[in-house]
């Protein structure tokens, strides 16, 4: 246990030291005019960041699976719909696009009705188990993969530019208002999700086990899969998908911390999501000097990381 807090503690400094470098670093005109917007992306980098660990350590979990992340039921994937068919239909000056609390409001309320439509119809306690939802989740992913690309092959040029930058993840126009609602949603989910963490680490030990020892396995599924659902709406909404995060910051969280407790595995994951993304914008800003985006970066460390890890299930099985 003393151990863990030692880890815990270095990785605490290490996303402090991360934050004060994005916040403080080369800091060119008015300090007034310029620390308020870095901090108000240090917001949304640590919103992101949190709940896309807290999401991915909940569902991993739930599936006995540590190589899936939420974004296999396709939650990401309607996110890039949502987008589409309003440049496709409405076009790049539609309110739906100028209006950024319009656009995150339709966005996010698209994304969990999907998920809570998805789970409504295909889980059931008593008939289907979760890798039938899994499954279809993973082929709707698909599905509306195609007929996103489809859309887009028929948008204006001009105006596909423009969905683009939608479909990315960006920290550098995120509005303030957005933050606090966020921040907002993301308490209310954590209030909710700390009721759940005895009942997580019973049901890492196993569906039959979890049931013997008292717990109700199938109840507690559908809340973290709707929690989930929530958490990873909101970060998406918010400043678009990145789809390899939580699957390195978990695998690295349970590498580092070697523990059975979620309460301690979510803080280690968020912290080290955090260092990720704001060290990570970091460098894209000061290394790269912004020739490509953080979202390129994970994607790609993310991708390589995911074969590293099917070659070690492939081994170990």
């Amino acid at each position: 246990m003393r151990k863990n807090s030692t880890k815990l503690l270095i990785l605490f400094g290490l996303a402090i030291v991360c934050i004060l470098l994005f916040s403080f670093y080369n800091i060119q005109g008015g300090f007034s005019y310029a620390f308020p917007r870095r901090l108000i992306r240090v917001c949304a980098m640590v919103i992101t960041g949190i709940a896309i660990a807290y999401s991915t350590i909940m569902f991993q979990t739930i599936t006995q699976n540590r190589i899936l992340t939420p974004s296999i039921m396709g939650i990401d994937s309607m996110y890039e719909v949502v987008q589409t068919i309003i440049f496709f239909s409405l076009g790049a000056s539609s309110i739906f696009v100028v209006n950024r609390y319009l656009n995150f409001g339709v966005a996010i309320i698209v994304m969990v009705a999907f998920a809570l439509i998805l789970y409504r119809f295909l889980f059931r306690a008593d008939k289907h188990p979760i890798y039938l939802l899994l499954l279809v989740g993973m082929i709707l992913g698909v599905l509306l993969g195609n007929f996103v690309n489809f859309l887009q092959v028929l948008i204006d040029p001009i105006e596909y530019i423009s969905l683009q930058n939608k479909l990315f993840a960006s920290f550098t126009n995120v509005k303030s208002e957005l933050v606090y609602i966020c921040i907002v949603i993301l308490g209310i989910a954590f209030i909710y999700g700390s009721r759940l963490m005895r009942e997580l680490d019973v049901m890492s030990l196993g569906r039959e086990t979890a049931i013997n020892l008292g717990v109700n396995y199938d109840k507690i599924v559908l809340k973290v899969l709707v929690l989930s659902s929530i958490l990873i709406a909101t970060s998406t909404a918010l400043v678009g998908p990145v789809t390899f995060l939580g699957l390195i910051v978990s695998n690295l969280a349970y590498q580092f911390m070697v523990t059975y407790k979620h309460s301690i595995l979510i803080t280690a994951a968020s912290l080290i999501s955090i260092i990720a993304l704001v060290g990570g914008q970091f460098l894209v800003l000061h290394v790269f000097n912004l020739n490509t985006t953080i979202s390129v970066i994970i994607n790609f460390v993310g991708g390589i990381y995911f074969i590293y890890l099917l070659l070690k299930e492939s081994r170990s099985a």
